[in-house]
C-alpha cells in the first residue's frame, strides 16, 4: 500500500454473476482512479446451509424472500473467472483483491493466484480457525470490525498474530493469548494488518457510522486503521479521509437499479469517481500539520495585511503619536504590532499623508 488513503472499490458480488460484468466493474474502477478492485470468491455450499435465510436488507433490496444459498449460487463466479479477471487488472494496471470465505478459495486466490493482501470481511471477524488459516498465509490482511465488539477485535488479531509468526506451531487458546502480549506480535500486527472501522447495514444510516469509533480504535490497537463504507453518498469516506482513514473501501455498480443485494448501497460510477477525487483533495488539503505560513500565503501578506502610515504629513523632529499615525494596507512596512512602541519617538524625515513609516 502506498503513503495515500488506499482506496478500495468493492465490486463484491454486484456483477451478478456475470463474468462480462464483472470486467465492466473493473474497468470502472480503473477509469475511477481507485486502487484496487475487489471482488467476493467463495462456493455457495461451503459458505452457508441450504436452509441460512436472507438478513433482512437482502431480502428488501431483492424484493423476494429465499435462502442464502439460493442467492449466492446465483452470485459465484468460477476460479477460471477469477484467474481472466486477475489477469485483466494487471494489463490495465489495477491491484485485484477478492474477499474468500472457504479454505479453497483462500488456498486459490493466494497461492495460485499470488495476492499480496487478503480482505476479511466482518462476518468471518469471530470465525477464528478461518482467520487463523488465513494469517498462516504470512500476507498483508484488511480485517473489518462491523457488528464486532472491542474484545472480540483484540481476539481475532490475537489468532492472526499467532498465525503471522507463527505459521506450523499448533494452536492453543493459552499459547495464543500469550502471544499477543509480546511487543513480537505487535511488530508483526503492525506490518502486516489494517484494522477498518464498519457499521454492518445496507444501507447505512448517517447516525449509525461513528466515525470516531475510529479514533478508539486506533488507541486501542495502536494499528493502521481504515474505514469500509456503507452508508449512501459519498461524504462520509471523504469524512473518514480527513480523519486519517489509511483504507477507504467501498462498494458500486453499473447501475443502482439493478436486482442484487448490495447495488442500492453502492456507487455508480460517476460517484465513484467524485468520491476519488474528493478524497484526494482532502489528501492534499490535510498538508504536514505545522501550523506556518504556506507558499502560497506568503506572497498574499503584502496585500492582506497593514502597515504603519502617516495620517497627516510628518516633519523631522516631530513626535509620532495617535493622531498622525494610522494602519492602512500594504502590509510591506512596520508591523502594526510595533505601532505602541513607535509611540513617543521623534521622526527623522519628513512623510507625506499615507506614506509606509520606515524607521
Amino acid at each position: 500500500m502506498n503513503q495515500s488513503t488506499y482506496i478500495i472499490a468493492e465490486a463484491g458480488v454486484n456483477h451478478n454473476g456475470s463474468f462480462e460484468m464483472a470486467k465492466r466493474l473493473v474497468k470502472v474502477a480503473k477509469v475511477a482512479g481507485a486502487d484496487a478492485v475487489k471482488f467476493q470468491t467463495f462456493r455457495a455450499k461451503n459458505l452457508v446451509t441450504k436452509e441460512a435465510m436472507q438478513a433482512d436488507y437482502q431480502v428488501e433490496n431483492l424484493g423476494e424472500a429465499s435462502s442464502q444459498y439460493e442467492m449466492l449460487k446465483k452470485l459465484e463466479l468460477s476460479f477460471d473467472e477469477f484467474t481472466s479477471l486477475k489477469n485483466y487488472c494487471d494489463e490495465i494496471g489495477i491491484e485485484f483483491l477478492s474477499t474468500p470465505f472457504d479454505h479453497d478459495s483462500v488456498d486459490f486466490l493466494v497461492d495460485e493466484l499470488q495476492m499480496h493482501t487478503v480482505k476479511i470481511p466482518s462476518g468471518e471477524l469471530t470465525n477464528s480457525p478461518f482467520i487463523h488459516y488465513i494469517a498462516t498465509k504470512q500476507k498483508k490482511m484488511i480485517i473489518s470490525t462491523g457488528m464486532a465488539t472491542i474484545d472480540e477485535i483484540h481476539e481475532a488479531l490475537s489468532l492472526v498474530a499467532y498465525g503471522l509468526a507463527r505459521p506450523d506451531a499448533d494452536v492453543s487458546i493459552e499459547s495464543v493469548h500469550s502471544f499477543y502480549k509480546t511487543n513480537e506480535a505487535k511488530d508483526i500486527l503492525q506490518r502486516f494488518v489494517t484494522v477498518l472501522h464498519c457499521t454492518t447495514e445496507y444501507p447505512a444510516p448517517f447516525e449509525t457510522i461513528n466515525l470516531k469509533a475510529m479514533n478508539h480504535l486506533s488507541e486501542e490497537l495502536a494499528l493502521s486503521i481504515g474505514f469500509s463504507d456503507h452508508s449512501q453518498g459519498i461524504v462520509i469516506p471523504i469524512a473518514a479521509t480527513s480523519m486519517g482513514a489509511t483504507v477507504i473501501e467501498k462498494h458500486f455498480t453499473l447501475d443502482r437499479t439493478l436486482p442484487g443485494p448490495d447495488h442500492v448501497a453502492s456507487l455508480e460510477p460517476s460517484e465513484l469517481m467524485a468520491m476519488v477525487e474528493g478524497i484526494r483533495q482532502v489528501e492534499r488539503a490535510l498538508g504536514s500539520g505545522v501550523k506556518e505560513p504556506t507558499v502560497a500565503e506568503v506572497k498574499n501578506r503584502v496585500v492582506a495585511r497593514k502597515s504603519i502610515v502617516a495620517r497627516t504629513d510628518i516633519k523631522p523632529g516631530e513626535i509620532f503619536k495617535i493622531s498622525n499615525l494610522d494602519i492602512k494596507r500594504p502590509g510591506n512596512g512596520i508591523s502594526p504590532a510595533k505601532y505602541w512602541s513607535l509611540l513617543g519617538e521623534k521622526a527623522t524625515k519628513f512623510y507625506q499623508k499615507d506614506e509606509l513609516i520606515d524607521e
